[in-house]
């Protein structure tokens, strides 16, 4: 029997990979829903090519959404949707029963204590679907979470790895755009360049295996081969190696359980060159050690770190504030108190709109700010 797949974001670029796979194995996997945010003709294209429902979030709303997942009787959800719109649907899904193949960061840094309840209530899993946390948790399923006493995540280290403090103050937008092995949305491509991305893969980290922040560590691989590692109780490390594709990871997901032979090509590890390792440069970009912080002081911090990032992020692209703008934008909205618990959906909004508010209010202070 076919695995049926709900497929949100499928205009974007997981959404895209998904159903490249899909298309690819059609006799184990079918397509039983469609959503994006507001391409209405390339949804009724892609519903039509895989005779399925969909919707479009611009013009169904919120409860549109909530209705296809509901009604889908998909056995897995893949949420590729981009940003804390990807909240919301990861709890329908969780609340349906349905397993959730996870690529929205947002659902675990803004609402960890909350998924994590509802998928339990729910009978439901959560598959990770990003490169790096499908390493740990294949790793973690053949070694034992319970044999692991580290976890240390790779980093392309972005385009501007090797650039001065003052090279970094003159990044532009089209040079942040151009990262050097993974081809993504402009968000996370920005976030890969200022490390802040890493940074809120090590919060997700944190929470998807219950590992301390002090139990984690971030690496510079360039070549993105090795995808994570763990370190065993014995001081051993374990690493996932493949080709920096995120098809495999998404297939992992879409299989889960099974580990099944598929169409991917294989990594040949004689033809691959040289693997390079070195620290990040955390005073170069700080919104690594940043995050680390906010996974440490737990509370609403990681929620204000993400919105205030979008936000700065989105500035950043708009051309409204220089590349290490982005940090200070964060940094500054940080600090203010977020020590509160929000406990809701609505408290957890409330707390990203606030943060937002602060991260356009700090960008308004920036020399050449908004006014």
């Amino acid at each position: 029997m076919k695995k049926k797949i709900l497929v949100l974001g499928c205009t974007g670029s997981i959404g895209r990979q998904t159903l490249d796979i899909i298309r690819k194995m059609d006799s184990r996997f079918e397509v039983c829903g469609l959503s994006a945010g507001s391409n209405e003709e390339k949804v009724a294209e892609l519903c039509s090519e895989f005779n399925c429902p969909g919707t479009v979030f611009s013009r169904d709303g919120i409860e549109g959404l909530e209705a296809l997942i509901k009604n889908s009787g998909a056995d897995i959800a893949v949420n590729g949707i981009a940003g804390a719109a990807g909240l919301k649907p990861s709890i329908f899904v969780l609340e349906s029963g349905i397993d959730l193949a996870l690529a929205n960061k947002e659902t675990v840094v803004m609402a960890w204590v909350l998924v994590k309840e509802t998928a339990k209530k729910h009978n439901a899993n959560i598959i990770p679907v990003d490169s790096e946390h499908s390493a740990i948790f294949n790793l973690t399923e053949k070694i034992g979470i319970e044999n692991i006493s580290e976890l240390i995540i790779t980093a392309s280290g972005g385009p501007f790895r090797t650039l001065s403090d003052d090279e970094l103050e003159k990044v532009s937008v089209e040079d942040a755009l151009k990262h050097p092995t993974w081809s993504m949305g402009q968000k996370i491509t920005i976030d890969s360049a200022t490390l802040a991305n890493k940074g809120l893969e090590v919060i997700e980290a944190c929470r998807l295996f219950d590992f301390p922040p002090e139990h984690v560590s971030v690496v510079v691989h360039p070549q993105s081969l090795i995808h994570s590692l763990v370190r065993t109780k014995d001081g051993i490390l374990y690493a996932q190696i493949s080709n920096p594709d995120m098809r495999h990871p998404i297939f992992g997901a879409l299989a889960w359980p099974e580990n099944s032979q598929n169409y991917l090509e294989k990594f040949d590890l004689s033809a691959c060159g040289e693997m390079t390792f070195s620290p990040p440069r955390f005073s170069s970009f700080p919104l690594l050690k940043t995050a680390f912080d906010c996974a440490k002081k737990g509370a609403s911090y990681t929620i204000a770190f993400n919105a205030a990032n979008e936000a700065a992020v989105q500035a950043f692209l708009d051309k409204k504030c220089g590349f290490m703008d982005i940090s200070r934008i964060v940094i500054s909205t940080l600090s203010l108190d977020w020590s509160f618990q929000a406990a809701s959906i609505d408290e957890i909004l409330e707390a990203d709109r606030k943060a937002r508010l602060e991260a356009e209010r700090q960008l308004s202070m920036l020399p050449g700010g908004i006014h």
